[in-house]
């Protein structure tokens, strides 16, 4: 009986103590990291809102470019009074504005008769038509409100674009973090579970012997009390899976926004030595990629951009008004025709009007002006230490990924280590040289230095997404190295 319980502990310790010795189901379905990644880019809703960034950041393009649509405008009025037509009033414009020097084009077409009208706007009967700009020569010739509003509203889109990058990058750092303390979760509730197994079967097998008188009692006590022991531990890892489960189950949503929960049979990704993906050449390409593409460089320096077209229409308000108007004038030849042709323009008859203003301090202009250089100043600190704290971010997040992967190469020797003193207590037990204690024992550390390298193999692909998160990159390489 005892060589039969050697043999049991001795295949078993060999079966299930082999490296991440995770025994699935064959209903179980691996749930890999890029499996989740699809579902989230497609499906979440923080990623739904985020594209929405870009929309309304056209939106308000669309909106500004309102200030260049032509309007037409357009009024009659006419008053008969004791039979007599004192007034009869139509006036309509069309007003194009203008891309270059801020000018508009104006179409109009003016018609007042009666006895009581003013004379200086009195036209025949055929009505008076009018073609014309509107040109400001000092303030608003560089640069107007509605040119600045338009080149604001486009470098909105890549603030916009940048912003929308950088929501979706926290979504999957977060998911990323989750998944792998799901992985470890789950890796420690194997490695339990098979202690627990283990531990049982000891027990029954003890408990046979002590009932055939092969083995003292206490034997059987010492290994009722490993097995409750352990069965302890298994309960609190069950509820550590179950919790990191729910946890995973918040970025699982379907194509119609309904909530997903991970399946009951689903498992982890394996991942047994990681390998190092990143080394310092790929340090320093990620350091000057961020430098240009980091989503939060890309919002300051679309920040700035923005100011340098304020600062520019600021600086043209420090200019004073001075805007020349005129038209040619023509009055239909056939009062019955309405096309051009008809119309008797010539550089004999027109109008023209200038106006001209000037604040004599410009303390509203200067002020404002000031204080768009002071935001200047501001972002262009800010984009320094931001800069600053990107670089060394990476860096500090490459020197953790290297000191994991030194730590798991380490726990991977040292478990292989223990296994041997596992087995080697097995057949000392088998010649009678030891006993069940110093088993349990070397069992218990050999379960709680697999947990510990599960633990660090999670620590070093937490750090890897996060290295790829503080470099503004949401996509690392697949972690599923062997």
């Amino acid at each position: 009986m005892q060589r039969m319980l050697t043999l049991l502990l001795l295949v078993f310790s060999l079966t299930t103590h082999a490296q991440l010795s995770v025994k699935n189901s064959q209903d179980s379905v691996e749930f890999k990291l890029n499996d989740m990644q699809e579902l989230i880019l497609l499906n979440h809703p923080i990623v739904k809102q985020a594209g929405l960034l870009s929309k309304e950041a056209n939106a308000k393009v669309l909106q500004a470019l309102g200030g260049f649509d032509p309007a037409i405008s357009a009024s009659f009025s006419r008053k008969i009074f004791g039979g007599t037509e004192y007034y009869n009033h139509w006036d309509s414009e069309l007003k194009v504005p203008l891309w270059v020097a801020g000018a508009d084009l104006n179409i109009g077409y003016d018609r007042n008769v009666g006895i009581y009208n003013n004379p200086e706007t009195r036209t025949s009967t055929t009505g008076l038509a009018a073609l014309g700009l509107s040109i400001p020569l000092g303030q608003g010739l560089l640069i107007d409100a509605r040119r600045s509003t338009l080149r604001q509203a486009r470098e909105m889109r890549n603030f916009a674009e940048a912003d929308k990058i950088n929501q979706i990058n926290k979504v999957w750092f977060s998911a990323g973090k989750d998944y792998w303390n799901w992985f470890f979760a789950y890796q420690q509730y194997v490695y339990i579970r098979d202690g627990v197994n283990l531990a049982q079967r000891r027990f029954l097998a003890i408990r046979e012997q002590v009932l055939l008188g092969d083995k003292p009692p206490i034997d059987s006590v010492e290994a009722s009390i490993t097995l409750e022991d352990r069965r302890v531990q298994l309960q609190k890892s069950q509820v550590e899976l179950l919790n990191t489960r729910l946890v995973l189950s918040n970025y699982l949503w379907s194509a119609d926004g309904i909530p997903q929960e991970l399946p009951e049979n689903a498992v982890p990704q394996k991942v047994s030595n990681p390998k190092e993906s990143v080394n310092q050449l790929r340090i320093d390409s990620l350091v000057a990629q961020s430098a240009v593409q980091h989503p939060e460089i890309l919002k300051i320096r679309s920040k700035i951009a923005q100011l340098d077209i304020e600062r520019s229409y600021r600086q043209e308000l420090l200019r004073p008004k001075l805007n020349l108007k005129g038209a040619f004038l023509a009055g239909r030849r056939d009062p019955f025709a309405y096309v051009a042709p008809n119309y008797d323009f010539n550089l004999g008859n027109y109008k023209v009007g200038i106006d001209l203003s000037f604040p004599l301090f410009l303390r509203e202009a200067r002020g404002k002006l000031r204080e768009v250089k002071i935001q200047q100043q501001e972002l262009g600190y800010g984009l320094q230490q931001t800069g600053r704290e990107i670089q060394t971010g990476v860096t500090s997040a490459y020197n953790d990924l290297k000191a994991y992967q030194s730590q798991v190469e380490l726990q991977t020797k040292n478990v292989a280590s223990q296994r041997v003193l596992v087995l080697g207590e097995l057949q000392k037990f088998e010649l009678g040289e030891s006993n069940l204690f110093l088993i349990n024992a070397r069992e218990s550390k050999l379960i709680d230095m697999e947990v510990k390298r599960a633990e660090l193999i999670s620590s070093f692909q937490k750090t890897l997404v996060d290295l790829y998160y503080r470099a503004g990159s949401r996509i690392a390489p697949d972690a599923d190295t062997r």
